[in-house]
């Protein structure tokens, strides 16, 4: 492949993990290697986005 096209395809699959929360998983778990490794394992795809889903949408999410 031409490095345009590389470089565009690179982008297109940077922007659909994004949009998708898989980049959001990917940090969690260099996050979890880095400083929670010797504490057992990492949560699963699926509990991790239910936490993450938990977490946004649980509590009060106004200013007044």
């Amino acid at each position: 492949m031409k490095p345009t096209v590389k470089s565009a395809a690179a982008f297109i699959v940077n922007a659909w993990q994004n949009c998708n929360g898989e980049a959001a998983y990917q940090r969690y778990l260099e996050h979890w290697r880095r400083q929670h490794a010797s504490e057992g394992q990492p949560l699963s795809r699926k509990a991790f986005f239910a936490a993450e889903t938990q977490r946004k949408w649980n509590g009060i999410k106004r200013c007044c």
